[in-house]
């Protein structure tokens, strides 16, 4: 789910959904109620994103914001965790840079040069780059 919503939210598609609000699960109201991920979805440029890095099932996509922070979904398509690195040159940028995971509302820090996490199977890392 984490992974549907975060494309999703990267692409700036609608967010629909069909069912009833009222029956939602503590974890599916949260995940659709995440501020900082619908900010992505909502970003008023409403660009898209693009993939930046593909190789071996795993996928960077990466999308201007109009702060001009950068939303940065790193993928993995496998069936095993995986080391997904995510190169600040590839998004055309160099220096350090602070990354914030999206989903757990947490500060990860500054980085030199790149950003890499441990990506689940088909899951996601959603960043968010200044």
């Amino acid at each position: 789910q984490y992974t549907h919503i975060s494309l999703w939210c990267l692409l700036s598609a609608p967010l629909l959904i069909g069912c009833d609000m009222t029956q939602l699960d503590p974890f599916t109201l949260n995940l659709l109620s995440n501020d900082e991920v619908l900010e992505v979805d909502q970003d008023p440029p409403g660009k898209q994103a693009a993939r930046v890095f593909q190789k071996d099932g795993l996928e960077v996509w990466a999308k201007d914001m109009e702060d001009g922070s950068k939303a940065v979904g790193l993928f993995n398509r496998g069936e095993t965790p995986a080391k997904v690195e995510m190169k600040f040159s590839d998004l055309g940028w160099s220096g350090k840079h602070r990354v914030r995971d999206l989903w757990r509302q947490k500060n990860l820090g500054k980085f030199s040069d790149l950003f890499s996490a441990t990506v689940p199977r088909h899951g996601v890392v959603l960043t968010r780059i200044w």
